[in-house]
């Protein structure tokens, strides 16, 4: 049985950086494709950064040349170092494969304020 597990966020200001973490069971980071996602109270979820074996990565626009996806294989876990945060960052944010097939994991809570 596929199991998601999302840690690491917290409250931040503006400008500062997070590494949020993924630690996955019951499939394989070896391969496949991982993403990340986030959900901002009152809108719906959209992707954020992605993750294919091999070293592949993209980003959605909005968080371009300020966030980072890596995998740790050993670990099976995935990150999302999140760098130069912006209050619009603020949100829920989830990792899943990509096409979505595993349970939604709880999600951790980001949120970027003075």
């Amino acid at each position: 049985q596929v199991q998601l597990v999302e840690s690491g966020g917290g409250l931040v200001q503006p400008g500062g950086s997070l590494r949020l973490s993924c630690a996955a069971s019951g499939i394989n980071l070896s391969r496949g494709a991982m993403g990340w996602y986030r959900q901002a109270s009152g809108k719906q979820r959209e992707w954020v950064a992605l993750s294919i074996s091999g070293g592949i990565t993209n980003y959605a626009d909005s968080v371009k040349g300020r966030f980072a996806v890596s995998r740790d294989i050993a670990e099976n876990t995935v990150y999302l170092q999140m760098n130069s945060l912006k209050p619009e960052d603020t949100a829920t944010y989830y990792c899943n494969t990509i096409p979505t097939s595993a349970p939604w994991g709880q999600g951790t809570q980001v949120t970027v304020s003075s």
